[in-house]
């Protein structure tokens, strides 16, 4: 994963509310499993168990926070471990189409998270955090982005 991705993943964590968490997790998941495709493709086989590893990781931290008092959770659970088992059976054979497969598997819950998302009118899960302005400078073509409020406290003391 690109540094500009990690920091655009970052500034959306740092102003989402829950569910749009879970879309952002997704967004992620997807971006490592788009890495292995690549690396399987250039034959890179240690970048390829690494990306895949990191999907992984995604898979087991969605299956963890998952809340069994809702009974979707009850059906999510058993998708989540299905994927678990293409990624790494894609590992295990050094093969693209386990991640194709679990690719297609994670879009069809991907697009219920983001309409459920677009409902979820809950506060930000972060407080306390900077606003990020963009906007168009007299610079041709650039884009910058602005912090504002980086001179308040945000609560640490030395």
């Amino acid at each position: 994963m690109t540094q500009e991705k990690k920091q655009e993943f970052t500034r959306r964590l740092s102003c989402c509310n829950k569910g749009e968490m879970i879309v952002i997790m997704y967004d992620i998941l997807f971006s490592y499993l788009e890495d292995a495709l690549k690396a399987q493709k250039a034959g890179e086989y240690e970048n390829f168990r690494d990306a895949s590893g990191k999907a992984q990781q995604v898979v087991r931290r969605l299956m963890e926070d998952l809340d069994f008092s809702y009974p979707i959770a009850g059906e999510l659970y058993p998708a989540y471990q299905f994927v678990n088992k293409l990624l790494a059976l894609a590992v295990c054979k050094n093969t693209s189409q386990n991640i194709q497969d679990a690719q297609k598997v994670l879009k069809n819950l991907y697009e219920g998270f983001v309409e459920a998302a677009k409902e979820d009118s809950s506060e930000p899960l972060m407080q306390h955090t900077q606003q990020v302005v963009a906007g168009m400078t007299y610079q041709k073509g650039s884009l910058t982005e602005t912090l504002q409020g980086s001179e308040s406290s945000r609560g640490f003391f030395a």
